[in-house]
């Protein structure tokens, strides 16, 4: 954040400053921006405030776009929750990274009014409030705000849907590209969530499939990143997002529904992105081939989603053929969340083929329990009678009942309350050898009230049941007390 507000050249100036001062001694906040200050001819006494003020500054933005005189006029004005320790917060000094996308989704050149100073791309701010106008500005632009977080605050910004896909699909800025398709992912999936409540059809996610086509197109960016612009928030973030009357299994449906209709409106694409990254050559264990190879899992999934006869088929040919293990879990992990026969026949051979590598098997363990299927509490009742599996070893209860509990919302959250039966009996079985495990694994009905009324019923009487148990060890008592509170 101070290099972003300095410059480069004037930090490490700085740094040279104060090392050359207090190498080897004991030095202060204040010395080291003192030599920052020197270095830079700037005053920071306001930015040393970032140091004796607690809590995370949040920053109201609206923006408005004026085109009869092609101006973009951006108001922030910045405020600091009080805290236990001071209810009085003090302006500070932010310097904020930004970026105007034209409809092109190209970067517009930043001229303030008037000729006014602009460092760079970073403008600052320093009071309450600030009003900067953009001037030569020829449409209406996406505003990319804090890019490469050049300041650690809360932003609140009324984005509108068409402006996330335009920042998914040519944001230069790396994170906020992402950003921006999390939070329009985020924000279709609860509309989809509400519609598989309310028995509306379903919107196919159109806009997103585009986004990320341009995403796919754009060759300057790597595989790794592209694997991340593909992966749409998680069923246990959306939860918590949501935040009341939640149903994981209509979290499920709507999840899986965008998934296919994704897989489906981009599935050329996807074969040609698991066929071009298809392993010829001997494992390499360099960032470069890992974003390949996360890349290519991630593609096989969506051709999963959007044709499970065929891309099972797909992903059990990857499995027989992969040279790594990297390879073989990535498809295992495809044909364990779906029901076809290749899942089976996946899952006896890897057991078969692994079974004396205990490390191994814990994933195969794994694998398995965090299937979203109805049938999942039952299949984890049966492999905790497999010879695998034992009670007594913490790293197997992990691998098998605690990715249950904490990976698989839809199965744990079942309606008829089979996941919290499971969880409550393994809680109960375990307490008496090994009561730290036992009090980590009831955490998993932490977020019970947040559940819609019949599955937060039965996630009560699972936690009651534990509670009420002779002997109970403090550890566990504590963890579930509290939550019942």
């Amino acid at each position: 954040m101070l290099k972003t507000l300095i410059g480069d050249k004037a930090f490490f100036d700085g740094m040279a400053i104060y090392f050359e001062r207090h190498d080897g001694e004991a030095a202060t906040v204040e010395q080291f921006l003192a030599a920052m200050a020197e270095a830079s001819g700037r005053d920071l006494s306001q930015f040393f405030i970032w140091y004796t003020q607690s809590g995370t500054p949040e920053l109201a933005v609206s923006g408005t776009y004026r085109a009869a005189t092609r101006r973009y006029e951006l108001h922030i004005a910045q405020t600091c929750p009080p805290t236990a320790d001071d209810g009085d917060k003090k302006p500070l000094h932010i310097p904020l990274r930004l970026g105007l996308i034209g409809a092109d989704g190209e970067d517009i050149p930043l001229s303030l009014k008037n000729g006014a100073t602009l460092n760079g791309d970073v403008i600052e701010l320093s009071e309450p409030e600030h009003h900067f106008v953009f001037e030569n500005v020829p449409a209406r632009p996406v505003l990319s705000l804090n890019r490469g977080f050049s300041a650690p605050v809360r932003i609140s910004a009324d984005r509108h849907e068409n402006d996330l896909l335009r920042q998914m699909a040519s944001d230069s800025d790396p994170f906020n590209r992402w950003e921006a398709g999390q939070v329009y992912g985020a924000r279709l999936l609860k509309s989809l969530v509400a519609a598989v409540r309310s028995g509306e059809p379903l919107r196919t996610g159109a806009g997103l499939g585009d986004a990320l086509r341009a995403c796919l197109d754009d060759r300057t960016l790597e595989p790794a990143f592209v694997a991340q612009m593909l992966q749409l928030p998680g069923e246990a973030d959306l939860a918590l997002e949501i935040g009341t009357d939640v149903d994981p299994g209509a979290i499920h449906v709507a999840r899986e529904h965008l998934r296919m209709t994704i897989g489906q409106a981009l599935h050329d694409e996807m074969v040609a992105l698991h066929d071009h990254f298809s392993s010829s050559g001997p494992y390499a264990p360099d960032a470069a081939s890992a974003g390949e190879r996360s890349l290519r899992a991630m593609a096989l999934s969506y051709l999963v989603a959007a044709d499970p006869v065929k891309g099972a088929k797909r992903a059990f040919a990857q499995y027989s053929s992969a040279g790594n293990m990297t390879d073989i879990m990535a498809a295992l992990s495809v044909l364990a969340t779906a029901e076809c026969p290749e899942r089976t026949t996946a899952l006896a051979d890897f057991y078969e083929r692994w079974k004396d590598d205990h490390l191994v098997v814990d994933k195969w363990l794994a694998l398995q329990a965090g299937a979203p299927f109805a049938h999942t509490p039952d299949a984890v009742r049966q492999l905790m009678r497999h010879d695998s599996f034992s009670l007594s070893n913490p790293n197997k209860v992990r691998a098998l009942v605690g990715t249950f509990a904490a990976a698989n919302p839809v199965a744990f959250n079942a309606p008829g309350g089979e996941g919290y039966g499971l969880v409550a009996d393994v809680v109960l079985a375990l307490d008496p050898v090994n009561p730290q495990v036992a009090a980590r694994l009831s955490g998993a009905f932490r977020n019970w009230r947040i559940l819609e009324p019949t599955r937060r019923a039965n996630a009560e009487t699972a936690m009651q049941r534990i509670a009420a148990a002779a002997d109970l060890s403090r550890d566990t008592t504590e963890i579930i007390s509290k939550m019942l509170q």
